[in-house]
């Protein structure tokens, strides 16, 4: 695993707003935390691209993400999950989405 990957994450089970099913998520632990933790911090994919808010990152399909359509990356959806939840690797972003990740992390934290 390493930041900026595209795994396949088992969310369930869920409640209310969170996310459900088997869903692909772009992981936001750094490699070093990624080292020696089992929980690895997301942020949930989605293919509606119908419910996009202002902060969400669109990723267009290709052979680096291998995602089966165009997708957002949805910013405000920030989940850990030990590394059990994980299916399997698909892809990954581009350096320009990585970039637009930690720049809103850092409006979200105030950092």
């Amino acid at each position: 695993m390493k930041q900026g990957e595209i795994w396949l994450v088992r969310y369930d089970p869920s409640v209310g707003h969170e996310f459900k099913k088997d869903r692909p998520a772009v992981i936001l632990s750094s490699d070093d935390i990624l080292n020696y933790s089992s929980l690895v911090t997301v942020m949930a994919i989605t293919s509606n691209l119908s419910d996009c808010l202002s902060n969400d990152i669109e990723v267009i399909k290709d052979k680096t993400n291998n995602l089966y359509a165009d997708s957002v990356i949805k910013v405000y959806h920030l989940s850990s999950f030990d590394k059990q939840r994980f299916i399997k690797k698909i892809g990954g972003v581009d350096k320009t989405a990585l970039v637009k990740i930690k720049n809103y992390l850092k409006k979200h934290f105030d950092i």
